[in-house]
């Protein structure tokens, strides 16, 4: 057959945004408010609470190895209602009070520095370089376990500081965690976000927005603007809200959790909302929509 005779290729059918997914209508603006950093310290924990309680926040993140972990916990517990996940936490940013891992520091010790707590940020790049896949397992169950054995049932995975993981078979890892224990993983870079959504996995359709890339002095207007702005589909905020007090300060982020939390307990946010006839969800929809692709 002459090949210009071959039939033309059938059209490519357009992939549904994931709040389609979730069974919102196609022009649906959906929006995730995640207030991560929950367990740093305790007023960083009434921060994050507020921010849900009282503000636009609907879920929230928390850190197993931090030194406020404990207290989260408790809060969540007595607060069955709130959707919160497990920010897998790799990495320590605080000079003060250096966290170490949650599993036992001879098991995991390519996760940390001489010192025996866990690199910082700025040297992610030899975290990344040095971390043995099956001790980055063994601290991500260590931190799941510690919330189910706390008699909490999270809906999702992301993770701290490093954009979806750091590295590809990190992320893979979190997916496979996920699948066994039921629950949803935040996924917001590409081809990653491409490859999930394939599979059936509702993640954001459009730019990630953290708050620790948003200008402190602006953030309200900022945050006001983004929001008129949203487009259809399904889109997430990691948001950072903490204490106004700088004696609980506890990392060089103080300027963006205050007015984090400002805006979120504002009216303002709350009127916004409304007038631009966003929905706000948390990981719920996305846990079950995750589990029905696994096959649970």
């Amino acid at each position: 057959m002459d090949a210009r005779d071959a039939p033309e290729p059938a059209p490519a059918m357009p992939v549904a945004a994931s709040s389609e997914l979730l069974g919102h209508p196609p022009d649906a603006r959906v929006l995730i408010v995640n207030a991560d950093d929950l367990g740093m310290n305790h007023a960083i924990n009434a921060a994050v609470i507020d921010s849900i309680e009282n503000g636009i926040a609907g879920s929230c993140s928390v850190m197993v190895p931090c030194p406020g972990a404990d207290h989260a916990l408790r809060l969540l517990r007595e607060r069955p209602r709130i959707a919160f996940g497990i920010h897998l936490t790799l990495v320590c940013e605080t000079a003060g009070a250096r966290w170490g891992p949650r599993a036992a520091a001879g098991t995991v010790s390519s996760l940390l520095a001489p010192d025996g707590t866990l690199f910082t940020p700025a040297q992610a790049p030899l975290l990344l370089a040095r971390a043995r896949p099956d001790h980055v397992e063994r601290e991500f169950r260590a931190q799941i376990d510690a919330v189910a054995d706390a008699g909490l049932a999270p809906t999702h995975l992301d993770f701290h500081c490093l954009a979806d993981g750091g590295r590809t078979d990190i992320l893979d890892l979190a997916v496979a965690l996920a699948d066994e224990y039921g629950l949803a993983v935040r996924v917001w870079l590409d081809p990653a976000r491409q490859r999930l959504r394939s599979r059936g996995r509702p993640v954001v359709d459009h730019p990630f927005v953290d708050s620790f890339s948003l200008a402190p002095d602006a953030k309200e207007a900022e945050y006001a603007r983004l929001l008129r702005g949203l487009a259809p589909g399904l889109s997430e905020w990691a948001v950072h809200p903490g204490p106004a007090d700088p004696a609980h300060a506890v990392d060089g982020g103080r300027g963006v959790r205050r007015r984090d939390h400002a805006f979120l307990t504002s009216p303002q946010a709350r009127d916004l909302l409304v007038e631009e006839e966003i929905t706000v969800i948390d990981y719920r929809p996305l846990q079950q929509a995750w589990r029905r692709a696994a096959g649970r």
